[in-house]
């Protein structure tokens, strides 16, 4: 597929969307969301297409994509991995985890996503699981009680499984 082609698909699956909100601007929100679930995050050349979809300023649009914490305008790869760093998880060693996670993704400090684009990395505040501290989410995904050496089986276990559907 030459690039024009590729672009001009992913246009259409934006159109898609817009489509389906009946052009609405009203319904920006759940617009963007599904443009986010679609590529997993929000990229400048669709914010602008949308606007001009919409009849809207871009700076509007962006204005929404920057004010909710649940979008991003940066990519982020297929697996989000969150790690927890809430009092019951960090005196639990919940930054080793962190520390582990980046070596065993090579993340250098500052980068939060794989160069693939399958992992990004994340500490949050609380998961609300302290119980189970020190917690990390995959996705949707609880791991609770991780150890250092949980974390390398749990990251493998996916990289197999990625290998396997590739």
């Amino acid at each position: 597929m030459t690039p024009e082609n590729e672009s001009v698909r992913q246009f259409e699956k934006v159109l898609e969307i817009i489509e389906k909100n009946n052009f609405d601007k009203s319904r920006l929100i759940p617009i963007l969301q599904a443009i986010q679930e679609e590529y997993r995050y929000l990229p400048e050349e669709i914010l602008i297409y949308t606007a001009t979809a919409l009849k809207m300023p871009v700076a509007e649009i962006y204005g929404v994509a920057t004010f909710y914490a649940h979008f991003t305008l940066t990519a982020k790869g297929k697996y989000v991995v969150k790690v927890c760093d809430g009092t019951a998880c960090h005196v639990k060693n919940s930054m080793g985890l962190h520390d582990a996670l980046q070596k065993k993704l090579n993340l250098k400090k500052g980068q939060h996503t794989t160069k693939d684009l399958l992992f990004t990395l994340e500490t949050v505040s609380c998961l609300g699981a302290c119980g189970l501290a020190p917690v990390m989410v995959i996705n949707e995904q609880v791991f609770g009680q991780v150890s250092e050496a949980k974390v390398d089986s749990i990251i493998d276990e996916i990289i197999q499984k990625e290998q396997v559907t590739a």
